[in-house]
């Protein structure tokens, strides 16, 4: 393994431990989003939130083509790899807590991609109903 891999797989564990269990939107515990590229709030690769996080990063997404593009013509850019932040960039296919509120607005734009229930946040739920979620999951049996 190398260090770099050692030090994110590290941090995770660490900030995994760090706060206690968030619950995602059926009330279940929060699962993973994303360890590759590390996503979320605190890069711990699940969409935890706290009062700081005023994007509300908690919608664990499957990005795609569409909805990066159209991301990145509204204002945000998240294609171009910002590394200072800890910001891969992203490709179409990877898992990403996106901003609830972007989210929001890529659905009444019809760029929405799909998302992962059980890995998304309740607090998602400020701003989008659960009805609507289910509309756009994977997870969904």
């Amino acid at each position: 393994m190398k260090d770099d891999q050692f030090h994110s797989m590290q941090l995770w564990i660490n900030l995994y431990s760090m706060h206690k269990k968030q619950k995602n939107v059926l009330g279940g515990d929060l699962e993973l989003c994303s360890s590759n590229p590390l996503t979320g709030w605190y890069r711990d690769g699940c969409c935890n939130t706290d009062e700081n996080d005023n994007g509300l990063h908690t919608v664990c997404a499957k990005v795609n083509n569409d909805f990066l593009e159209w991301c990145k013509s509204a204002g945000n850019d998240l294609v171009t790899p910002h590394p200072e932040f800890g910001f891969p960039g992203l490709k179409d296919g990877d898992n990403w807590c996106v901003c609830a509120t972007w989210f929001a607005r890529a659905i009444e734009a019809g760029k929405e991609c799909k998302i992962y229930l059980k890995k998304t946040n309740e607090k998602t739920l400020k701003i989008i109903p659960l009805e609507i979620l289910k509309k756009h999951a994977i997870d969904l049996s």
